[in-house]
């Protein structure tokens, strides 16, 4: 059984007249994530971090932002299209661990529905999820509330061929 890593990132300025979707869920705060899509980072680095891990072309090359129908696009429906890539290339999501690094809105509150639907579209149990929110100290755009930043580590497993 081999095992492969895979890292993504992602980043997005705040922005008033949208909603903010993190990890899938709607999150109360004054603005939002400005995007092609809906603008999730949460789910963008976890795309990129599946794709990398089978070394498959990164979110950007498989949905463009220069491509009108991914415009507005739910980035739930872009993870599970990258889902299927990974499972054509013969690998399976093993766990992920998600940082949030956001000085705004306050992440505590949302982690556990955060994973529970990470889980969901990653089709693992929640306990193979990790969510971390943190701040940047005020320092740089995180820091001074213009923008949210997401790391993830994505362990993915090679389907057994029966």
């Amino acid at each position: 059984m081999s095992f492969r890593i895979g890292m993504g990132y992602d980043i997005h300025r705040l922005v008033e007249g949208r909603p903010l979707i993190l990890g899938g869920i709607a999150i109360p705060f004054s603005r939002g994530l400005l995007g092609h899509s809906d603008g999730d980072a949460v789910l963008h680095a976890v795309t990129d971090a599946i794709l990398g891990g089978a070394a498959l072309p990164d979110i950007g090359e498989l949905f463009p932002d220069d491509d009108p129908s991914w415009e507005g696009a739910d980035s739930g429906r872009l993870l599970g299209l990258a889902m299927e890539k990974v499972a054509e290339a013969g690998y399976r999501v093993r766990n992920v661990d998600i940082n949030v690094l956001a000085e705004r809105p306050k992440l505590s509150p949302f982690k556990e529905a955060i994973r529970d639907r990470v889980a969901s579209l990653l089709r693992v149990p929640p306990v193979d999820v990790s969510i971390k929110a943190k701040t940047r100290e005020r320092l740089d755009a995180v820091g001074r509330g213009e923008a949210i930043e997401v790391h993830c580590v994505a362990l993915l497993m090679e389907e057994s061929k029966s």
